[in-house]
């Protein structure tokens, strides 16, 4: 009884970002493992089922990104105005909605129906909404904060070799309905942990009792927190005019060429290229996800000592690494030192890319600016698997000439990182009083 009411008194303590933490592990679990990662395993038999081409079924794939495109900065618009949980309880219904339809596909349309349905649900529930509001709940930690919210993804990915024994075990389509569940029964109470901004609930980033950074001071007596100084905080329309927001865009951008072909490629070609089992392939995807979980936990670490932008040019280089070593492997130990330098270089990106935004932008308009950014960076994750799919069935079935061609971009895509700098806006005129929340 004791040990149980230290037990709550120590979850009473904990700061709430952490469980915003928490609700974002989940949500990326979901989204990590049972489509942007598990989806690769449902690539070779729907092409036996139906004798689609590598290109149609990449194609479907792809509209879970085309919708991200369109919807990001309206998105990031609704998440600052109305907070995240409503917009992401919304998108997890949809999300497992989805999987539900795509059960059930019968044809081409069939087929991209389901994927419109689980691409809304994928996008409103997903990267976007726990970016946003993990980067309003905390400054000094941010990119350990992101770091580790981010491993869902790769924790979920570990799940692909369970997700490739039910497809052979119980077919696809069971597995999909099953999976439509597991979204509903995991993604909405994780949803509802969700909370916009910490001083509408008495906090300040990070639980401080005053914020490292300047701060705008309570009215006496109205026992409210003071707020953090967001005066040199950029606009949307501020933000899109600096080179930085688009050199930013451009280097997410080129990492995501390999990701995208990657995610959805990666069996199909392990599969072929050196003739392994469906199983014995998911396994490789299983220690990729790991070396990303390690690749998060460690980018949320070095972020907040060491400088970003070098940080993300050695994870541009080491993605374009592990692509080639990829590309054209022979054996299980390229495809180990694949899985090593592409899923650290992985990991560790995507923590840096949105503390890096957080800091050149700051928080007040941070989902906007970030859901703009979105509709520029997700054209590559729609245009990259398909490139791969179509020019593998140009090459007989061959990945090794797309896979090279996305390594060099995205290798080239480190100049973007390089000349990336903190941009300086003219300060405002100043603001009237301020109230503090109470």
């Amino acid at each position: 009884m004791i040990d149980s009411a230290r037990a709550r008194r120590g979850l009473d303590k904990l700061f709430y970002g952490w469980w915003v933490v928490v609700s974002g592990f989940a949500l990326q679990a979901i989204n990590g493992g049972l489509l942007f990662h598990g989806f690769t395993v449902y690539f070779l038999p729907l092409q036996n089922e139906f004798g689609w081409s590598r290109a149609l079924v990449a194609t479907g794939f792809s509209v879970t990104r085309t919708e991200s495109a369109l919807l990001g900065p309206l998105e990031g618009w609704a998440i600052d105005k109305f907070g995240p949980r409503v917009i992401v309880v919304v998108g997890i219904v949809l999300f497992g909605a989805g999987f539900i339809v795509f059960s059930a596909t019968t044809s081409v349309v069939h087929y991209f129906l389901a994927f419109l349905v689980l691409a809304l649900g994928s996008s409103l529930g997903g990267f976007l909404a726990i970016s946003a509001t993990i980067t309003n709940w905390f400054a000094r930690r941010r990119s350990l904060a992101m770091g580790i919210a981010m491993t869902g993804m790769g924790f979920g990915g570990l799940l692909v070799p369970a997700l490739a024994w039910s497809i052979t075990t119980f077919g696809w389509r069971k597995t999909a309905l099953v999976s439509g569940l597991l979204v509903w029964a995991i993604g909405i109470p994780a949803a509802l942990l969700l909370r916009h901004k910490p001083e509408s609930y008495g906090y300040l980033p990070d639980g401080a009792t005053s914020s490292p950074q300047a701060v705008r001071p309570a009215s006496p007596g109205t026992g409210g927190v003071a707020l953090p100084d967001s005066s040199e905080d950029f606009t949307v329309k501020e933000a899109l005019r600096t080179p930085a927001f688009w050199l930013i865009s451009g280097g997410h951008a080129a990492a995501l060429l390999v990701v995208a072909a990657v995610s959805l490629h990666q069996i199909p070609h392990m599969v072929q290229r050196l003739d392994m089992s469906l199983e014995g392939a998911a396994t490789i995807v299983a220690l990729l996800m790991g070396m990303t979980i390690a690749g998060q936990l460690g980018g949320g670490f070095l972020g907040d000592r060491i400088n970003k932008k070098m940080l993300l040019i050695s994870c541009m280089l080491g993605h374009a690494a592990g692509l080639l070593v990829f590309a054209y492997a022979t054996s299980v130990l390229h495809l180990v030192l694949f899985a090593t330098l592409h899923g650290l270089a992985w990991g560790a990106r995507g923590p840096l890319m949105q503390s890096l935004r957080a800091d050149f932008f700051g928080r007040r308009s941070f989902a906007t600016i970030m859901g703009f950014s979105s509709a520029i960076v997700t054209v590559a994750m729609i245009i990259s698997p398909i490139f791969a799919g179509w020019l593998a069935d140009l090459q007989g079935g061959s990945y090794t000439l797309a896979f090279t061609i996305l390594a060099v971009l995205a290798g080239f895509g480190s100049t973007f990182f390089l000349f990336a700098n903190k941009p300086v806006r003219k300060s405002r005129a100043p603001a009237g009083p301020v109230h503090a929340i109470s």
